[in-house]
């Protein structure tokens, strides 16, 4: 455990387990610690490096503006920081973006790719999750104090007092829009959507989300030589707030890990 010094920023990881290298990235407002019902899954089977992101955790923010791009430069740094030649990355939520535009920016480093509850444009959303995040700023921040989610922070975060700070910076990020539709559609790393059955965006954002990547436009054959190099899970009883924490996650995910596929034509 310790800090990478990567782009002006000390970033937090730690190290579990061992074999082929997997990194997690956690969603907004949370930290490494987002991953501890599951990390002995993923431990068991593979060499963890948990993240935490810039201005999350044990991680300090810095004269930079949080964005998707820019987080996935650190993510990148950190793989080259730890001599590694490449690595199995996955994030949720917040995190999710982050993995995605790795894979987008740095496809050489990534070896397999797994996006947790994460849409590929910003209206792949639900309107009123939308109207949410775009709510989020210092005022919701206060008062979202005494939460688990702050009170994590405040154990653990190099300047507690940047709280209010993570809000504004994150609510600026939620806010912006974006659509990688045509860059996902042109990714080359194997990569497995996994959602919750009642997740904050609709199946029919997950199915098109798979259709970018190669799923659902045709029958697999009756040996499964035509299915597509990309994998979709939806995970049953689930939502957004616990799917990253139920055991059907690593569930979904080692056995994609694992498996061998071809590559996308």
């Amino acid at each position: 455990m310790g800090y990478a010094d990567v782009n002006g920023l000390r970033l937090w990881y730690e190290v579990h387990g061992t074999g082929r290298p997997l990194v997690l990235l956690h969603g907004g407002y949370g930290a490494a610690e987002m991953f501890a019902p599951v990390l002995p899954a993923f431990t068991a089977r593979r060499r963890v490096i948990a993240v935490d992101l810039q201005g999350h955790g044990r991680t300090g923010d810095i004269d930079r503006p949080l964005r998707y791009e820019s987080m996935a430069d650190d993510v990148a740094a950190l793989i080259c920081h730890l001599n590694l030649a490449e690595a199995d990355v996955l994030g949720y939520s917040l995190g999710g973006g982050v993995a995605l535009r790795t894979a987008v920016q740095h496809p050489g480093l990534i070896h397999r790719l797994v996006l947790v509850s994460t849409p590929c444009r910003r209206r792949g959303w639900y309107p009123e999750v939308l109207a949410a995040m775009a709510a989020q700023d210092e005022r919701v921040g206060e008062q979202m104090r005494g939460t688990p989610a702050h009170e994590r922070y405040a154990r653990v975060a190099p300047r507690p007092e940047d709280w209010p700070r993570l809000w504004a910076k994150t609510g600026d990020l939620l806010r912006r829009e974006y659509d990688w539709s045509a860059e996902v559609a042109a990714l080359t790393v194997p990569t497995l959507l996994v959602y919750a059955d009642a997740d904050s965006m609709p199946v029919t954002h997950m199915a098109e989300f798979f259709g970018l990547l190669g799923g659902g436009h045709r029958d697999a054959g009756g040996d499964g030589t035509d299915r597509p190099a990309s994998r979709l899970a939806v995970l049953p009883g689930l939502t957004h707030y616990d799917v990253v924490a139920s055991p059907a996650l690593p569930a979904a995910v080692l056995p994609f890990l694992t498996h061998q596929v071809r590559a996308p034509q």
